[in-house]
């Protein structure tokens, strides 16, 4: 039997997987949260790339969907 969430939590979707995270979370916090660091990410939000200086004000809702990109510096 699988363990229930909380009520509280939210489920989105996130480069095709399921991941919850609590109300309130900001992008950058669910970030972190996934192991990312925000700094070397780009972030394409419910089907529109999401500006960085917009990031500190996105909250997580429930159903959104984020596509989240590494980005890889060489040469």
């Amino acid at each position: 039997m699988a363990d229930a969430l909380p009520a509280t939590t939210l489920t989105l979707m996130v480069n095709g997987e399921e991941k919850h995270c609590s109300p309130t979370t900001t992008l950058p916090q669910f970030l972190e949260q996934q192991g990312m660091n925000p700094k070397l990410v780009a972030v394409e939000y419910n089907g529109q790339i999401l500006h960085r200086q917009h990031w500190d004000s996105t909250i997580i809702a429930s159903d959104d969907n984020l596509e989240v990109v590494t980005i890889v510096g060489g040469g």
